[in-house]
């Protein structure tokens, strides 16, 4: 392994090696609030276990946990390690610019949709985008025309938009600034974004690209390639999903000078806390370290796991299924042409169990996954994993084995029970005008009640944080009948008020 260099991380280890004396903020004082209390040093007792776990489970951390001082910098005005830091990352992801983010990619998303949209500006926007997408063009005012994606016909999950439906929807609305897709999906499924970059600079328009789950992308031959290789101009990455940051930690990765740099260091600096976590940011930086000392040999483990879950699965499981690149079984029609490794997708092919009861049983082995819908299971391998994690994995998968056997079900072409919403959706192009300026009174309605009816808040299932409905999106019937079948899954909800989705807000 080459050298580890992280200016930012090391900047922090000296300041807290000076031993110095805080008196700013935050309170915990480096931790010293959290030392011994007055009772220990009277000698009227000792520390509850509790307390001396919880002493040392942060010390480490709130050694780090500093402010803006002359001796650390400025997120908001970086001139010293931040500053340096986010040029390596720039150099190491392929970036002309990179910006630390400390509220997730949701962040990056809210400031690249104010940084190129003025209120009442058109943009097109990928139907099936996380929720921090629709907040962005409420923020921004923007008029948004949704690209439906394609569906991918052995799974019925939604990917990206077509390329020709992408170039069609520029030809109906060539006023607008910008594309703004999602790639990979929550499944990783995605496409080769260069084609896309070169039809939506041809019109003159941005790509922006929320990149959230592939911020490992482009960094092992086996990977998919990044959307700033494909010619991007911003892109958003969750360095915490699939690299190894701290919650929350992400980057925004910027190329070109078709983006207005300073309005998006402004809607940065809009956005983003005046107090950003120093840990979170020292995370990044050492997570950019590690590959580029590392190299690819960082992936070849996760990337060997993945393979030996595949082979081991297939031959002792029948009724369950993982999912295949689409090269696999064509002639199917490629709804995406590129599948992230690292990414486990499975189900029950006999239909005998939803991915919810799939992901309770996994749990119930002690194998927690990333997320569940009525037909699959999601799961993620990070670095670092071991065959071991990987054998109690395909243990728990052979328990589940048993019990779909034991339910009498035979393996048979299942109808296809949706991962997403988009073929309940009607196929418009007409713009839908997002403001944070109420557009009536809102009340509350059974969901039998609100067919044909304008809905009145977001409803999200969570995760993937897709919302299956906008505000002042038309309700059908169908779409009505998803959420309640999707409710009674035992999904959960965010952005609706009631998380038993028994009932929705209605604009009258």
């Amino acid at each position: 392994m080459q050298h580890v260099h992280a200016p930012l991380y090391e900047m922090l280890l000296k300041h807290a090696d000076s031993k110095p004396v805080s008196f700013h903020v935050p309170g915990h004082r480096y931790g010293q609030a959290f030392g011994v209390d007055k009772a220990e040093r009277e000698g009227e007792g000792l520390e509850s276990d509790f307390i001396k776990e919880m002493k040392e489970a942060f010390a480490a951390i709130m050694k780090l946990d500093v402010t803006e001082l002359s001796a650390t910098d400025d997120l908001h005005h970086p001139e010293g390690a931040i500053a340096e830091a986010q040029g390596l990352a720039a150099r190491c992801f392929g970036a002309e610019e990179s910006f630390f983010l400390v509220g997730g990619s949701t962040s990056g998303n809210l400031a690249m949709l104010l940084a190129v949209c003025e209120p009442g500006d058109y943009i097109l926007v990928q139907r099936n985008v996380h929720k921090s997408v629709i907040n962005g063009l409420k923020l921004a005012g923007a008029r948004a025309v949704f690209i439906m994606p394609q569906i991918d016909e052995h799974t019925g999950i939604a990917t990206q938009p077509s390329l020709a439906q992408v170039q069609m929807t520029m030809y109906l609305y060539p006023q607008a600034k910008a594309v703004f897709l999602n790639n990979p999906n929550y499944y990783g499924m995605s496409v080769n974004l260069r084609q896309y970059a070169e039809a939506i600079h041809q019109s003159g328009m941005l790509l922006l690209v929320d990149e959230a789950h592939g911020a490992h992308y482009g960094l092992h031959p086996e990977l998919p390639g990044s959307a700033i290789a494909a010619g991007a101009d911003a892109v958003v990455q969750s360095t915490h999903k699939t690299l190894t940051a701290l919650t929350m930690g992400a980057m925004l990765h910027v190329q070109g000078e078709l983006l207005n740099r300073s309005a998006l260091r402004e809607a940065l600096a809009t956005i983003q806390s005046s107090s950003p976590s120093f840990p979170i940011m020292a995370s990044l930086d050492i997570s950019r370290a590690m590959i580029e000392a590392a190299g690819v040999e960082w992936f070849e483990d996760a990337l060997a796991a993945t393979a030996y879950l595949r082979k081991e699965i297939e031959e002792c499981c029948s009724a369950i299924e993982i999912l295949k690149p689409n090269d696999d079984r064509l002639p199917v029609l490629p709804a995406y042409n590129q599948l992230d490794p690292l990414r486990i997708v499975l189900w029950d092919r006999t239909g005998a169990l939803s991915g919810f009861e799939i992901l309770k049983l996994l749990e119930q082995q002690g194998c927690w996954a990333e997320m569940a819908d009525m037909r699959h299971v999601v799961l993620l391998f990070g670095i670092g994993i071991q065959l071991v994690d990987v054998d109690r994995l395909i243990q728990a998968c052979q328990a589940v084995e048993v019990i779909i056997a034991s339910m009498g079900r035979v393996i048979a072409e299942q109808p296809l029970a949706s991962a997403g919403y988009s073929m309940f959706l009607p196929e418009s192009v007409e713009p839908i005008t997002f403001s944070r300026v109420s557009k009536g009174t809102v009340i509350r309605v059974n969901l039998a009640d609100a067919v044909n009816r304008k809905a009145g808040e977001m409803v999200v299932p969570y995760p993937p944080g897709i919302p299956i409905v906008y505000p002042g999106e038309l309700l059908t019937m169908e779409m009505l009948d998803y959420i309640k079948e999707l409710a009674s899954s035992g999904a959960k909800f965010q952005g609706a008020e009631d998380p038993a989705m028994q009932s929705i807000a209605i604009v009258e």
